[in-house]
């Protein structure tokens, strides 16, 4: 089983240092050095999860949905006013 949190060699790099990090060695695993593979892997992992973080915070809260009568479910929220097959 994987955990989810930071694994603690990667804790204290901060961002700008990460990315650098990650193009450097998947600029040496594409030049054919298996074990910089890895390394890339994990530093890319470490970015994503960041910056999946960071996006989730950045959410508008979900919004609130209005019920409405089951007989009026192909009316719009705003289209009280119009039949369902009046013309725009």
């Amino acid at each position: 089983m994987t955990s989810a949190r930071t694994p603690p060699q990667l804790g204290h790099v901060d961002d700008e240092e990460l990315d650098r990090l990650a193009v450097a060695w998947r600029a040496q695993a594409l030049r054919g050095d298996r074990e910089a593979y890895g390394i890339a892997h994990a530093l890319e992992v470490e970015r994503r999860r960041r910056l999946r973080a960071s996006q989730l915070a950045q959410l508008p809260p979900d919004p609130v949905a209005v019920p409405r009568p089951w007989w009026k479910f192909w009316q719009g929220v705003g289209d009280s006013s119009r039949g369902p097959m009046s013309p725009t």
